[in-house]
């Protein structure tokens, strides 16, 4: 074979080329790993897909739910792998916390409401008006509000700021809450009295949440929620987008961030 003939390999270049694609996979592993080590134990990501929580939280919040503040149940794994049952490291909620959790008559559906009963609390609704163990809750300033659900439709009513009661002898928690009207069962509930191990719920647009209120066989009543079924504390909305335009009129995309909203304490 003549020099002509013979035809050099780079193997410095063959070489090179299945380093990277080894770093490629590797790379593209490590980032796997990661993400399900945060998703799993530290943080996850929900998006909000109705009204029940408005005026705290608007249909299209993107929110990050901390998986760690209350321990670790199955329901803090993916597929709820059933590993072992109760809570690790628990740490109980307090009222006021915003909570995202797992429906009580569907365990694959999450759900997201405010902590406002803990173990031992009586709770009632009385003409429209919270009262909790035997004291109504103030409910401050009220205002005129108007806010749209997940189907486009008016909410008209008025927000006040609820002023709760904190059950480990701290500050009092406050939040706002959208009231519409004073009427309907869930406006005059019973007395409920919420037992060891359980949470009593509550969303902050009182007239149009389905909620710890609703205690019957229906399988849209939630009741009493399991401590086990808690997932994490909604902590930050990290990005917010209305929903007014079709999805492929993409010039439309810039003008429904909700700005205000990026970033947020919950």
């Amino acid at each position: 074979m003549s020099k002509a003939d013979h035809i050099p390999v780079d193997t410095k270049q063959s070489v090179f080329s299945s380093q990277a694609i080894g770093e490629y996979v590797r790379t593209f592993v490590t980032v796997i790993i990661i993400v399900f080590v945060v998703r799993t134990f530290l943080f996850e990501s929900f998006v909000i897909p109705s009204g029940s929580m408005i005026p705290t939280l608007q249909v299209g919040d993107y929110i990050w739910v901390s998986k760690y503040t209350y321990g670790y149940s199955r329901y803090s794994f993916p597929f709820s792998m059933n590993l072992f049952s109760g809570r690790l490291w628990e740490a109980k909620p307090h009222r006021g916390d915003v909570v995202v959790f797992r429906f009580t008559k569907d365990t694959s559906i999450n759900y997201i409401k405010r902590v406002i009963g803990v173990p031992g609390d009586h709770v009632q609704m009385i003409k429209g008006h919270l009262y909790l163990n035997g004291q109504i809750v103030p409910c401050v300033n009220p205002h005129n509000y108007i806010a749209y659900d997940e189907n486009h439709v008016s909410l008209t009513g008025k927000v006040c700021t609820e002023e709760l009661p904190s059950n480990d002898g701290g500050k009092i928690v406050k939040h706002e809450i959208l009231k519409l009207t004073d009427r309907g069962a869930w406006n005059n509930t019973p007395e409920y009295v919420v037992p060891p191990g359980y949470y009593f719920m509550m969303g902050d647009n009182r007239d149009d949440s389905a909620d710890s209120r609703f205690m019957g066989d229906d399988p849209k009543d939630l009741g009493f929620v399991p401590f086990e079924n808690l997932v994490g504390k909604a902590q930050r909305i990290f990005f917010s987008v209305r929903d007014d335009h079709l999805n492929w009129q993409v010039w439309h995309w810039v003008t429904e961030i909700r700005w205000s909203r990026l970033l947020q304490s919950i």
